[in-house]
């Protein structure tokens, strides 16, 4: 019987579904992780600035992604902007806007950290030498910030990567969506398809996640001094 229920995973084109619905769950998680990385980074410069205004727009920005939860801001651009702009967007599409903008402020955050983490002697060092605002943070302090704000980086990816199955509730067809599709047409022959189906998931998502989890911890205690 347990055989019988394994099987389940492997009947037809059901191992290709679940593989391809994870391509679905991995790319909309990659664009993510990428866009959020850039405007996290343009983000966290701007939250270096001493100026009142741009630090509470930028500290509001980044509270408004930690205090309602993604799910909310999924619901929130797929039905009411896309309602009240009277455009259409696919769930791919609006996954890829919501993560990225939550990538962006939580990158962000990790980025001022690190720049502002760093000794001031770098900055009047670097602007005895001459160089300008720009030339300053892409000579001197983002190359050296980048130790610090890696670990940060790789967990938030980490973080992304498994936040991506709220997409299912948007009506993106991921890897969750084809593992219930797979579980509806089989829970007759098979009362234990769910079992197996979702820990085929938990498995495919554990092989991502984990590594990445490692990295970030073995960086962190490499380069925590």
């Amino acid at each position: 019987m347990q055989n019988l229920a394994i099987r389940v995973i492997f009947e037809g084109s059901n191992l290709q579904r679940l593989f391809g619905g994870l391509l679905v769950t991995g790319g909309i998680a990659f664009i993510s992780i990428i866009l959020g990385s850039l405007l996290g980074i343009i983000f966290g410069i701007i939250r270096t600035s001493k100026s009142k205004v741009v630090s509470f727009v930028g500290r509001l920005y980044l509270e408004l992604f930690r205090i309602i939860p993604i799910l909310v801001w999924l619901f929130i651009v797929y039905f009411g902007v896309t309602t009240a702009l009277d455009i259409q967007l696919s769930g791919e599409v609006v996954s890829v806007i919501v993560f990225s903008l939550w990538g962006a402020a939580e990158m962000g955050d990790i980025v001022r950290g690190a720049l502002e983490s760093l000794p001031k002697h770098q900055i009047e060092s670097g602007k005895a030498l001459g160089l300008n605002f720009w030339g300053l943070y892409r000579y001197i302090l983002i190359p050296q910030a980048i130790r610090r704000m890696l670990p940060g980086a790789i967990n938030l990816a980490t973080r992304m990567v498994k936040t991506t199955s709220l997409v299912v509730l948007i009506g993106v067809i991921d890897v969750i969506k084809i593992g219930q599709q797979i579980i509806e047409l089989s829970r007759f022959k098979v009362p234990t398809a769910s079992f197996w189906v979702y820990g085929f998931v938990f498995i495919l998502y554990f092989i991502i996640c984990y590594p990445l989890s490692r990295i970030s911890k073995k960086l962190e205690a490499k380069w925590q001094n």
